[in-house]
């Protein structure tokens, strides 16, 4: 048998691996013994059979102990399929992962030296986000570190406003992150019970361990947890594992990130990105990059002491024309003066000695969203224990046809091209009419897959042309534009772009695809 043949066999296998939950943290003995009033009765356990793994136990369960450092790292039947679904169902993820967390890692070690936390939590913000910055849950939680809207404003004084959400600051939201992290290791003194709450909450840590009677360790309180939160602390340790051992599984990274190197201007005034970014021959794209707590194109006047990120390399011209781009890229446009104007019970100074800005900095905030353009954020569920361990997912065997492509094909399964490579050992993207490829279809796909899946696809549809904008004109309407953009609804329209009714104005930039 080739090698090739016995990894295709093998990964079929996983098919076959048994949902094990309470059995997998706790053996029970094969014999017991009860004793009656009138007899005693021996007691047969039936013996769950052991799952066959792609992944030998006598190799992973080594690894971990050798990783460990403070957080312990518990091998069991639960973290060995956690293990096997990031190295064998999503080799993408990892290698996602792998060219990623060259631009966090750097800040993440920063923040978690100065607060004295173990160096390995890094790896939390991979199950959290997917490591991108500007992913929401539809519970609402949001950034890296997924903070809920009250915990992030309330307990860790994070802005958030119609213009800014410092959520999506990678600096502000790491260091929030670890003094929520520092806080919980005070209430718990344990790791794994840290990791738990910072899932599901303090509380329901609390609760979980009142119902188990008091049990003091993750494992003991295991069933007493929330189903999606008995899932967070294998998944940390499969992640963790892969992050060292890919290269044992044949996954490597192809398109390593790096942080930008930046340079910083303070803001204290309305600037519009958009005219900005065309003054100082600065991409768009890449100050959004570096700056995805802005929600906007534009910054209102009330802003103050904001720190706006751009990249080093194309300050050049930015640096010997500074002071009249700013002064046209801050001039608030008549449009707007007007907009505030008529807002009923403004009253502008009329005085040149007095000080409009405070008019400006309470009544901009006021101007409805159809005057503002929003970066869309994607929206995704929390499923992981329920896709790892209970949904199995359906192998099928495809045969390739005249004129297919990889692409094709991982775009109609809804499939990373990577993995298809990964399940049968393909060199390149190469494939020839007739080849049988072995597909792995999941029944569900897991929150933290969503999450970066859905960075990676944005990037993708901005590479390819895929993303487009309309500049509204005079005259426009959601209808008239959806159907110059091939019939494009106008619901999605208004989707795509943050608007609650059916108004545009002239000058509105419109994202359209």
């Amino acid at each position: 048998m080739t090698l090739a043949t016995f990894r295709t066999f093998c990964i079929g296998c996983l098919l076959s691996v048994s949902t094990f939950t309470n059995a997998q943290i706790t053996a029970g003995s094969e014999q017991q013994t009860a004793t009656t009033d009138t007899a005693t009765v021996t007691i047969q356990q039936v013996v769950t059979p052991e799952p066959t793994w792609l992944i030998d136990p006598k190799t992973v369960e080594p690894r971990l102990g050798a990783l460990q450092k403070e957080i312990p790292l518990t091998y069991n039947t639960v973290t060995h399929q956690f293990v096997e679904y990031f190295a064998y169902r999503k080799p993408s993820f990892t290698k996602t992962m792998l060219e990623r967390k060259g631009v966090f890692f750097p800040l993440y070690e920063k923040y978690l030296k100065k607060y004295g936390l173990p160096d390995e939590l890094k790896y939390l913000s991979l199950i959290e986000s997917g490591l991108n910055p500007k992913v929401i849950s539809r519970a609402g939680a949001g950034g890296l570190w997924q903070f809920m809207p009250k915990t992030a404003k309330l307990d860790f004084g994070l802005k958030m406003d119609e213009y800014i959400d410092e959520r999506f600051d990678p600096e502000k939201a790491t260091e929030a992150a670890c003094k929520y992290m520092r806080q919980l290791y005070n209430i718990f003194g344990d790791w794994h019970l840290v990791l738990a709450a910072y899932n599901t909450g303090p509380g329901n840590v609390r609760r979980a361990i009142r119902k188990c009677n008091g049990g003091q360790t993750f494992w003991s309180i295991y069933n007493c947890l929330p189903r999606e939160t008995r899932a967070y602390v294998p998944q940390y340790i499969g992640i963790l594992y892969m992050m060292h051992h890919a290269d044992s599984h044949d996954i490597y990274a192809e398109n390593i990130e790096t942080a930008i190197p930046h340079d910083t201007i303070v803001l204290n005034t309305y600037i519009d990105l958009d005219k900005f970014a065309t003054l100082s021959n600065i991409n768009l794209e890449e100050i959004q990059k570096l700056n995805p707590q802005i929600l906007t194109h534009i910054l209102p006047a009330r802003t103050r002491n904001f720190q706006l990120k751009l990249p080093k390399s194309e300050m050049a011209f930015f640096r010997e024309n500074r002071q009249s781009i700013l002064d046209s890229a801050t001039k608030i446009p008549s449009t707007l003066i007007e907009k505030v104007m008529q807002t009923p019970g403004v009253v502008l100074a009329s005085n040149k000695n007095e000080d409009t800005t405070n008019t400006f900095q309470q009544t901009l905030a006021s101007i409805p969203n159809e005057t503002r353009t929003v970066f869309t954020r994607e929206i995704v569920e929390d499923d992981m224990e329920d896709v790892v361990i209970n949904k199995k997912p359906k192998k099928t065997t495809y045969v390739v046809k005249k004129k297919d492509n990889l692409h094709q094909i991982a775009e109609h399964f809804d499939v990373d091209v990577y993995d298809i490579k990964h399940w049968n050992h393909l060199a390149n993207t190469t494939i020839q009419p007739g080849q049988k490829l072995i597909i792995f279809k999941e029944s569900a796909v897991s929150t933290t897959v969503k999450y970066a899946r859905s960075n990676q696809k944005e990037k993708e549809n901005v590479s390819k042309g895929k993303v487009r904008f309309h500049n509204v004109q005079d005259g426009d309407t959601l209808w008239n534009i959806s159907q110059r953009y091939g019939g494009i609804s106008i619901d999605k329209l208004k989707k795509l772009n943050g608007i609650k009714n059916n108004v545009v104005k002239a000058g509105m930039k419109l994202r359209v695809s």
